[in-house]
């Protein structure tokens, strides 16, 4: 056994005796099943604080994203404005939902929507969204756990077998503690994480030896042709440093290649605005009923997701992706000679690049066998905090939401948690095990379905005059728009699409939500009715006092600022980007000194979380006002 395997092994057996325990913390608790309810607002300010992060920033960004900014460049490093949006979705719905938990005393999601709406059929639609978003998504953080431990241990962990350990370590620890180990747990978790992509981010930039051998590779690189999309249509600068072009009308992916890459401005905009659908699952809308206040929404959007996780995810993980390309992992680059190093497989340049965070961290092995062990852990870390939250929220949602008969009357609700809990991971594994790549399919659409709660949380909000025939049909051909507009439309019926994934590349959730808001709007239109609106008027009059703040004149310099904001940095006017701050292909001219279209984005990262803080602190979007309540 190799020391690196050892270190692994050991940390990994600390982390799991460190999780038990937490979780047997709190096996006396009485009612786990009550603390899971939400019902009895006991999450504390920080607590909420961390769960929510925890469970915001999943194992995409750890695991993932460099190796798409390593494949695509830094047009698809806009991304990172997720730890914006991610935010904005929470600021927009959260205050106001919490509000209606306060005065109804809801629970659950679909209490609330079904209290507001009394559609059955928008009940079952949300129960199907729940389930698209948990066992997918659940299976994709537990299959990418054992993923892992395998490839960092070289294959002595079989793949299946350590798969199952880890889920069924994910599920002990949930039904020991319920909620509260959950919470206590992610304060933990959210340090590992954050800690893991910077220490990634500066292992890489070791490797390639400092910030200014790095810019003098990124000049070089920008000149160098028959790079994977090669050269931008619109000012013929290297695809992998600026935005293609404003939209290109292709047929999708796998009918129709776009010219000069994917990320073209609507494709930036179309697929960061999806990331919003992470808060906006009816598993966040549980999470912040059980929330005691409001003290700690603004905090945790602005601080920790915009700022910590922005200089996380801004700087460190684009440092990832770009310094791979001089490590080894590009033929291109290899064979142009300027590779610093060959300790990256070339393999990551030739569809591999799933794996190159996992080899980030396996190139430490040699001088710090020990690093690796940690950042198994923070890696394990970012993957179990989604999913224990995932199993405690929609084991109790099960409970509490769909009526099971006699079930429901059964006295003893822990043991009907700890089943539910166990169905669900139990179900969860045996996806991973014979349907893995469907499963990848359905993880694949989970955040653009999750994003369709958009709608239905809009009219609880904000805009009564949306019905309950519009908002549910228009769910409906949301959802239907997603998946025929995604890679599992294209597996399941391509041949009767006359388009590939993602039209005109616009993304699946997008062409979801503009279905879903054109179908609502035409239906509420021929469905409006005096009695639905004269029960909707008690809900709506909770956000009197906030509707009346949102028509002064600060407030309307504020969302007009907004979106200008989204125009320049995700929108059209992020093509400006580009050269802005210098020539990509002319190192003498980036005034940064690095690419211009990195100075941008650092730029409208920095002016994105002053907008949280307009939004979130001075419109008191997610602060108390006297009259809340």
């Amino acid at each position: 056994m190799t020391t690196k395997l050892l270190w692994i092994s050991f940390c990994l057996f600390l982390y799991s005796i460190f999780i038990i325990y937490v979780g047997l913390k709190f096996i006396n608790n009485k009612d786990k099943a009550s603390d899971i309810s939400f019902s009895n607002k006991k999450f504390t300010g920080l607590l909420f604080l961390f769960t929510v992060t925890a469970a915001s920033f999943s194992g995409f960004f750890f695991l993932v994203f460099p190796g798409i900014i390593f494949r695509d460049g830094l047009s698809a490093a806009y991304i990172s404005f997720s730890v914006i949006l991610i935010p904005l979705g929470g600021i927009i719905f959260f205050k106001r939902q919490w509000l209606l938990g306060k005065n109804f005393g809801y629970s659950t999601a679909l209490e609330m929507f079904n209290d507001y709406f009394k559609s059955k059929f928008l009940n079952y639609l949300i129960i199907i969204i729940t389930c698209f978003f948990l066992v997918p998504f659940l299976s994709l953080q537990i299959s990418a756990s054992g993923k892992l431990y395998n490839f960092l241990s070289n294959n002595f962990f079989d793949l299946n077998l350590i798969t199952w350990i880890l889920g069924l370590l994910l599920l002990l620890h949930v039904i020991f503690g319920g909620l509260k180990s959950i919470a206590y747990l992610s304060i933990f978790q959210t340090f590992l994480i954050w800690v893991g992509i910077i220490i990634i981010g500066f292992v890489s930039l070791n490797l390639v030896g400092g910030f200014s051998s790095l810019n003098n590779g990124l000049s070089i690189l920008a000149n160098i042709d028959n790079t994977r999309w090669n050269l931008s249509p619109s000012n013929n600068y290297s695809a992998l440093f600026s935005i293609p072009d404003l939209i290109q009308l292709t047929k999708g992916v796998g009918r129709e290649t776009p010219v000069g890459g994917l990320w073209t401005s609507v494709m930036i905009f179309t697929i960061v605005v999806t990331f919003m659908g992470i808060q906006l699952s009816p598993f966040f809308s549980a999470l912040l009923f059980s929330a005691k206040n409001l003290k700690s929404f603004a905090p945790q959007q602005v601080w920790v997701s915009g700022l910590l996780f922005g200089i996380a995810i801004f700087l460190f993980s684009i440092l990832q992706g770009l310094t791979a390309h001089f490590l080894g992992a590009s033929n291109i680059v290899i064979n142009n000679g300027f590779n610093i190093s060959n300790i990256l497989p070339n393999s990551i340049g030739m569809g591999g690049e799933g794996d190159l965070v996992l080899n980030l961290i396996n190139s430490v092995e040699n001088f710090a066998p020990w690093l690796v062990g940690i950042l198994s852990i923070c890696g394990l870390a970012t993957l179990q905090s989604t999913g224990a939250l995932l199993i405690g929220t929609g084991s109790k949602m099960i409970l509490n939401d769909i009526n099971f008969g006699e079930i429901k009357n059964f006295k003893n609700k822990n043991l009907l948690f700890i089943i539910f809990s166990s169905l669900i991971v139990l179900f969860s594994l045996i996806m991973i095990s014979f349907f893995d790549e469907f499963l990848f399919l359905l993880g694949g659409v989970a955040i653009s379905i999750g994003f369709q709660m958009f709608v239905p949380l809009l009219s609880i909000c904000y805009v009564s005059w949306f019905t309950k025939y519009g908002v549910s049909w228009g769910l409906f051909f949301g959802m239907l728009a997603v998946i025929i507009t995604d890679d599992i439309g294209q597996v399941l019926l391509f041949e009767y699409l006359p388009w590939g994934s993602w039209p005109f590349t616009i993304y699946s959730g997008f062409w979801g939500i503009l279905t879903n808001l054109i179908v609502t709007i035409i239906v509420s239109f021929f469905t409006q009715s005096n009695k639905e609106n004269l029960h909707k008027k008690k809900f709506h009059n909770i956000f009197k006092n906030e509707n009346e703040f949102f028509l002064k004149k600060k407030s309307i310099i504020t969302f007009i600022f907004l979106l200008i904001w989204i125009f320049f940095a995700i929108g059209p006017g992020a093509m400006l980007g580009n050269d802005i701050f210098g020539n990509p292909s002319n190192r003498e001219t980036w005034i940064f000194n690095i690419p211009s279209i990195w100075a941008w984005q650092i730029l409208l990262w920095v002016i994105g979380i002053y907008i949280l803080w307009l939004l979130a602190y001075r419109m008191k979007m997610s602060l108390k006002t006297d009259e809340d309540i």
